[in-house]
């Protein structure tokens, strides 16, 4: 055999690969720049050089726990798995659903006798998933308040701040003589004015199962006993909605606002409908922009009647032209 020729055995060929990912494991903790050592900045989600501090990669998923554990039972104690916990469910999503889909892991349809068994799991493990009445109440409202949620276009924020006012009220026993829909209406109501996405009792009617006046009786009822801490409605909060609606733009929604802040400040808002001034303000807006609606259009996003709007429509622009002079 000659001497130029070489034989390469199983062991090169390992120790070859090794020091190959070796030398490219040792290039990825190496600064670019300065071949300096690279740190992570767990803090910021940042990867920078500890010699002349380059910042290699940001923006880093934080893969660990939301939580910290000081020994290893609380470790062991806070240790899961799966989604976290809402209450937007009645057992905050802790037990397991069974699936509509009559399909096994592959995709494939079941046969017959599969789907009559699988019908048959889906009842049991229903009945299993509310145990007593106070379940079965808490799951019928959770699922009114995220339909009607649905309906109103209203946030998951929202959403889960309803189900927590719910359950107050559950816990408190305020539901006794009132419907369970009405007291989930209300509850859905405050947390939209809470969290600064209102919407009007008209609105909150139109997709409840209740009527308007139990729903006003309920919500008093509610935030008087819970002692919920909510600020009137802000005429400013319809705005955007009201003007999306319309198709206006950001100048029309701009000078709205400055009709509202003028209204504001000369006191006019005070005792008027909030939905109706900020009607009223879009739709004079829309006129003094050149982007013209008309009060039946205005009236038909708003639900407020044309009159309200014409009343409040002349208020603002007085206000607006004694500020002028």
């Amino acid at each position: 055999m000659s001497d130029n020729v070489r034989t390469y055995t199983a062991e090169h060929v390992e120790d070859s690969t090794e020091s190959e990912t070796e030398t490219a494991t040792d290039e990825e903790l190496r600064c670019p720049e300065c071949g300096g050592q690279l740190a992570t900045d767990t803090e910021h989600g940042e990867t920078v050089c500890a010699d002349c501090g380059l910042v290699v990669e940001e923006d880093e998923i934080d893969r660990g726990p939301e939580w910290r554990a000081f020994d290893s039972a609380e470790k062991d104690q806070k240790s899961r798995v799966g989604a976290p916990t809402t209450n937007m469910m009645h057992d905050k999503g802790l037990s397991t659903n069974i699936g509509w889909q009559d399909k096994d892991a592959y995709g494939k349809s079941l046969s017959s006798r599969q789907r009559e068994k699988m019908q048959r799991l889906r009842t049991w493990n229903e009945r299993f998933r509310t145990r007593d009445s106070k379940e079965r109440n808490l799951k019928q409202a959770l699922g009114e308040i995220d339909r009607m949620a649905s309906a109103l276009g209203l946030p998951d924020n929202v959403r889960e701040t309803a189900s927590v006012i719910y359950r107050r009220a559950l816990d408190e026993d305020l539901l006794p003589g009132r419907s369970i829909e009405g007291v989930a209406t209300a509850s859905l109501y405050a947390a939209a004015r809470q969290a600064g996405t209102p919407r009007s009792l008209d609105e909150i009617a139109g997709v409840s199962r209740v009527e308007k006046d139990e729903i006003a009786r309920t919500y008093r009822y509610v935030v008087r006993e819970l002692k919920l801490e909510i600020q009137p409605a802000d005429p400013e909060s319809y705005v955007p909605r009201f003007a999306s609606d319309l198709g206006l733009s950001d100048e029309s929604e701009r000078r709205a606002r400055q009709l509202l802040d003028t209204a504001k400040s000369q006191g006019i808002h005070s005792g008027k409908s909030p939905v109706g001034l900020a009607a009223a303000a879009v739709y004079a807006a829309s006129l003094l922009t050149n982007e013209k609606v008309t009060q039946s259009e205005v009236s038909e996003v708003a639900n407020i009647s044309e009159v309200t709007i014409r009343n409040r429509y002349h208020e603002l622009l007085e206000a607006e032209d004694e500020i002028a002079v």
